[in-house]
């Protein structure tokens, strides 16, 4: 017995140890998360996802964002850097292979398609499928994390380095150091340059270009918030909060070009991750556990659409995630909702009313 006991000591010690002081890629800070908004009037729980078609079901691994052409061919990258083309009669094939993993993605007017690679950086692939890549790096800073984009009527991009620090799957380190590695940038297609518009961004990732392009919106995920750049005007070059305190992560954004914007939330807001925000020597002994050990999403649909000036109009969702979950993308065209996700194995379409 003595000997089981000494055993169990000597474990439960090394155990306290690597907890407490084992080596960890995280450098948390403190960060005192506002109460989340109730669940209550336009943000009441609703099923109207459920009504949604599933594109590809099993053909699609993880599409996180959608691109829809003139021909209503659908677009979606995959975790094995293939962006695959679904038909209007349901057809999957590949139109390109990128080698790395895509995630945002637009058409420009020449009919290229935009793609925001996580490991590649920002993208142009023809109607060909040749793959070219635009830019890599910002100041003499490589991307780590290129995540999305919106693409000006004057050819500009817009697009996020959503972690200068850490790559796409570690973007939970990203959540738990609640450090700002996060930058919006801008690539000019006449001379090749990206610029830094705002960097000190917590996890930088969707991006939306108001009607007017007077100013764009850039998700901060993990301060649940989405923060506006202006692009003209008295304000230009200044930057403000365009919405705070969300129900939920969001992820990515898109405009409608008519004054409204539609804001995917990845899922709603976690209460042991908001807890454990405040006291990071917590979140130090969560980053040494294994992933299951982790606090986990709830599985949820939930999309916003929002107005100029920064007022959530309505919210579709599906609580519990029984037909759309982790929706990381929502885009209108032509009168539906193209919904994407970074887990499902579909695309998401819904009619709208």
């Amino acid at each position: 017995m003595k000997k089981i006991l000494l055993v169990l000591a000597v474990l439960t010690g090394l155990a306290a140890c690597y907890l407490l002081a084992w080596p960890t890629p995280i450098d948390p800070l403190a960060y005192q998360p506002p109460p989340g908004p109730a669940l209550t009037g336009v943000l009441a729980p609703n099923t109207a996802l459920r009504a949604a078609q599933h594109i590809g079901a099993g053909q699609l691994q993880g599409p996180e964002d959608t691109a829809v052409d003139a021909q209503g061919r659908i677009y979606g990258g995959t975790h094995d850097g293939r962006i695959l083309r679904v038909t209007p009669d349901g057809r999957v094939a590949v139109f390109a292979e990128t080698g790395g993993r895509p995630l945002g993605m637009a058409f420009d007017a020449q009919g290229n398609l935009i793609v925001a690679d996580a490991w590649k950086g920002l993208l142009s692939i023809d109607p060909a499928g040749q793959v070219t890549v635009l830019a890599t790096e910002a100041d003499g800073v490589p991307f780590a994390f290129t995540d999305d984009l919106d693409i000006a009527s004057d050819g500009a991009i817009y697009f996020t380095d959503a972690s200068s620090r850490y790559n796409q799957p570690d973007y939970l380190f990203d959540l738990l150091e609640a450090r700002p590695h996060g930058r919006l940038l801008r690539y000019d297609p006449a001379t090749g340059e990206v610029a830094t518009l705002l960097d000190g961004l917590y996890f930088a990732n969707g991006v939306a270009l108001s009607q007017a392009e007077d100013f764009v919106l850039v998700n901060e995920t993990y301060r649940y918030r989405i923060t506006r750049y202006w692009l003209k005007g008295e304000k230009a070059g200044r930057s403000d909060v365009f919405i705070d305190n969300l129900p939920g992560f969001p992820d990515n954004i898109s405009a409608t070009r008519d004054g409204r914007f539609w804001l995917a939330l990845f899922t709603v807001r976690n209460p042991q991750m908001d807890a454990m925000h405040p006291r990071p020597l917590v979140k130090k002994i969560v980053s040494r556990l294994p992933r299951t050990f982790w606090p986990q999403p709830a599985p949820y649909g939930f999309v916003a659409e929002l107005d100029e000036q920064g007022r959530i109009l309505r919210t579709l969702q599906d609580p519990g995630g029984e037909h759309l979950s982790t929706v990381t993308s929502v885009k209108e065209i032509g009168g539906k909702l193209y919904l994407g996700s970074l887990y499902n194995d579909r695309i998401g379409v819904l009619a709208l009313e």
